[in-house]
């Protein structure tokens, strides 16, 4: 049932022009069939991937839209009668009118929004004339200072590079916290001035505002406040808001002189630590400051808040943990147990805080570097609802946290695109409804007759909230095939099925834009038609969209066994699509297009995103063992990711790309030798040899891996010998290609160099099969290895579902 490696390799382009990919590219029609095809109906789509991928430039004119209730937008599925200049929507069948401005519509003069090749258009939203110029962006920067000053000298010299890549119209701000919050007040030049909030207790956004006397922001008729000449001038904003954005909100190129002072002059937390304490900080007080100064000065408009954390919070509302370092910061075993104090309240806390920031249409990134966990459990909600960025990391220093951090500032190719302030609206087929989408949105609770009655993630509606996105952004949409009777009946089958996404958003470059993206599919007899679900089956799709619903369920119901669930799917898929004689596995194949999906189960099991709180074998490295003998410890210890871990995998599974999820779940594994060019081999530890140079890509971590005797080589110097220039060259190679992968992308995956046998391989070895173990080591080839566990094996696995497929 092995496929070969090479076979997974993607097109150039993957998601193709429309960016997106669905899990089935032809759909039964009736629901019984649709749940015999085990793996849902879903589409991940890429709401703002790079223009340069559309085959047209964005159109300078506005959509034209069918008539309610569908709504929906003109695109090259619609049938046209042009001398009576009329549109048919193929989703509802409606009669559109077109407007006057398109009288000389004609079958040899058609907008580009018609063009075949243009499912998916962008328009340009131009304002009205005399309106006001769009907003700068908006920069909050929130500083933890309770860390160490090496910490925090790192800390001032990202700020510093980051400053200086911003463009000098974009307004930023930035407050400080320790045990107290400081907000500094940019606009106020002559000497530092600093407004200073409690950080014990919870403070309301009424209490902030008014405290920073801003009170009326927001308020018709509330009185004008002076403004300093020579502030930025934001047209249309009220004057109290407009006044908040002059004293904390300052151009880059007003305020850079002194935004290096105040970072010069910062210092770490001076409040003092009792022994046997941690450090006091009111992450949670932080962060309600930062988001009541954005919803006075900045409502509606595109507005980051960037959060650099450096611990745990251990006071006021966010608190995940006390000051005690008697209590251990809490554990997925705790959260299993209902014995972690201070979860939910502060979960309670987050949400409270997410809502506030949707409704403000703003956006909180968190960068968290330290060795102890910071909250990002807790944060979760508020990260993944606004459409934040989130980079975990050990340290400030660390390159995971540095380069990350750069490359959201950065313009050229290393850009991000980041955008503000989406919505996305589904419009479908009548046979077919909206389960929901899980990602990094928030529902709009726009409620109708497309929304199915099954939730699956953010449900109940047909439109969402993305106040942060850019091009990497993936949301999956899960649907449900609701024919009506009339469809079903003989004559009344329309073949075709359409679904449209429609997605406002601020462009980075601040102009409002609208893309439509309309796709068309087949509906199929599921029952008598098995071949052409089989062609359209997408293996990579379907693996990453059950991982991102596991994952939800995992979160949301207490009791569900995932790795069961898994196992029980992929029985059933494989005996439904498979090719056998019954009760007889050697008989047993799958089509190409399923061949590599067994090995994405295999793996979606073992990773990080199941395997949570378990008992699992763990992998080390022949010096780790002898060590641990010499110390008495037992291999069977529970090696575990810790919650703020978990979120963050999770986070990052639910918003990337297809192909940057499947590197997550079935890492990438590419062989450089003397004997053959660079080439993908099995992710199996077969595949090592004491002569030959590994490369991994886990996206989370890229692992350059030496054999034996290229690392005895290596450290003979060989590679500095005029006569060894091909070693050299050789030893180059992994790394040229290592950095490819991390130069494209975010956040930046932590790069770990290791030889076999040395104790950073575990890195590579826990991510291979395990076809040679400790129980086999007799079989291993010399100069290859074996993995200590009782982990079984890819071939065992499938010899298991063989026997089961083919009995049911």
């Amino acid at each position: 049932m092995a496929a070969d490696p090479s076979a997974a390799a993607a097109a150039a382009d993957p998601d193709g022009p429309d960016a997106v990919r669905l899990t089935w590219n032809a759909w039964p029609r009736s629901k019984v069939e649709a749940s015999r095809c085990v793996v849902p109906l879903a589409a991940a789509i890429s709401p703002v991937r790079s223009p340069e991928s559309l085959a047209s430039p964005p159109l300078p004119y506005p959509p034209l839209r069918c008539k309610p209730p569908c709504s929906a937008l003109l695109n090259p599925f619609a049938r046209v009668d042009f001398a009576a200049k009329i549109w048919i929507c193929p989703l509802c069948f409606s009669r559109n009118h077109f407007p006057p401005h398109y009288a000389a519509i004609s079958e040899s003069n058609v907008p580009a929004e018609l063009f075949p090749q243009c499912s998916t258009v962008e328009y340009l939203v131009a304002g009205a004339p005399g309106s006001p110029a769009p907003p700068p962006p908006v920069f909050l920067f929130v500083i933890d200072t309770c860390v160490i000053e090496e910490e925090l000298e790192y800390v001032k010299l990202s700020m510093r590079k980051a400053v200086a890549l911003l463009p000098e119209h974009a307004l930023v701000g930035l407050v400080t916290f320790g045990t107290q919050v400081h907000l500094h007040e940019l606009g106020f030049s002559d000497l530092s001035k600093i407004y200073v909030f409690r950080g014990t207790k919870e403070i309301s956004k009424e209490q902030i505002l008014d405290q920073l006397g801003l009170a009326g922001a927001g308020r018709p008729g509330f009185p004008k406040m002076p403004q300093q000449p020579g502030g930025p001038q934001i047209n249309g904003m009220h004057p109290t808001a407009m006044a908040g954005v002059n004293r904390f909100l300052l151009p880059v190129s007003e305020c850079e002189c002194t935004l290096s002072t105040l970072l010069d002059e910062l210092q770490p937390d001076q409040w003092p630590v009792e022994t046997g304490n941690r450090a006091i900080r009111c992450t949670g007080v932080a962060l309600s400051v930062a988001a009541g100064l954005l919803g006075a000065c900045m409502p509606g408009t595109g507005a980051r808040i960037i959060a650099l954390l450096g611990g745990p919070c251990t006071e006021g509302p966010g608190m995940i943990v006390s000051k005690d370092l008697s209590e251990p910061v809490r554990s997925h075993k705790d959260l299993d147990k209902d014995a972690a104090p201070h979860f939910q309240k502060a979960v309670k806390f987050y949400d409270g805080l997410a809502k506030q920031l949707v409704s403000q249409g703003h956006v909180l990134d968190v960068f968290a570097s330290a060795l102890d966990q910071v909250g990002l459990a807790e944060m979760k909600v508020a990260i993944e609802r606004t459409g934040g960025l989130v980079v975990l990391s050990e340290s400030f220093g660390h390159s995971v946290f540095k380069d990350s951090f750069k490359r959201i500032f950065e313009g050229g190719e290393q850009t991000l695109g980041l955008s503000f302030n989406g919505t996305l609206e589904i419009n479908c087929s009548k046979d077919i409804k909206v389960q929901g989408v899980i990602g990094p949105c928030t529902s709009l609770e726009k409620k109708g007759a497309l929304c199915a009655d099954t939730v699956v993630g953010q449900g109940n509606t047909t439109a969402w909230k993305m106040c942060g996105l850019d091009r990497n952004t993936s949301l999956t949409v899960f649907f449900d095939v609701s024919p009506s009777e009339r469809s079903s009946q003989p004559g009344h089958q329309n073949p075709h099925l359409y679904i449209q996404f429609i997605t406002s958003y601020q462009h980075s470059e601040g102009q409002m834009r609208i893309r439509v993206t309309t796709i068309c599919r087949k509906w199929v007899d599921g029952s008598t038609n098995t071949e052409e679900l089989v062609e359209g089956f997408d293996q990579e799709t379907a693996a990453v969209v059950l991982a991102r619903y596991i994952s939800l369920k995992m979160e949301m119901e207490e009791e569900f066994d995932a790795t069961r669930w898994l196992d029980r799917s992929l029985i059933r898929l494989c005996s439904r699509f498979g090719d056998y004689r019954k009760d007889d596995p050697s008989s047993f194949s799958l089509h190409s297009n399923f061949s590599l999906f067994p090995q994405f189960i295999f793996n979606l099991r073992r990773s990080q995103f199941v395997q949570v709180m378990c008992y699992t074998p763990v992998v080390f490295s022949l010096e780790e063992i002898l060590a641990l003998l010499i110390l008495a410890f037992s291999l069977s210890q529970v090696f575990n990711n810790s919650p703020d871990e978990t979120a963050y995998f999770r986070m990052l599974l639910n918003c990337e790309s297809i192909t940057n999820s499947v590197a997550m779940i079935q890492p990438s594994l590419i062989s450089f030798s003397f004997d053959s060019p660079p080439s993908p081999v099995f992710l199996d530890v077969a595949s090592i040899a004491a002569d030959r140079i590994l490369l991994l890509d886990a996206y989370f971590s890229v692992v350059i891996f030496h054999g034996m005797t290229i690392a005895q080589w290596r450290n003979m110097g060989y590679q500095n010998q005029p006569e060894h220039q091909q070693f050299g060259q050789l030893l180059q190679a992994p790394h040229e290609e290592a950095q490819i992968i991390i130069k494209g992308r975010f956040p930046v995956p932590r790069l770990v160099v290791c030889d076999q046998h040395g104790s950073q391989a575990r890195f590579l070895l826990a991510k291979l099969n395990p076809s040679a173990t400790y129980n086999s080591a007799h079989d291993v080839a010399p100069g290859s290895d074996i993995i200590f566990t009782d982990d079984v094996s890819f071939q065992v696995f499938c010899e298991h579902l063989q026997r089961l497929a083919v009995q049911s």
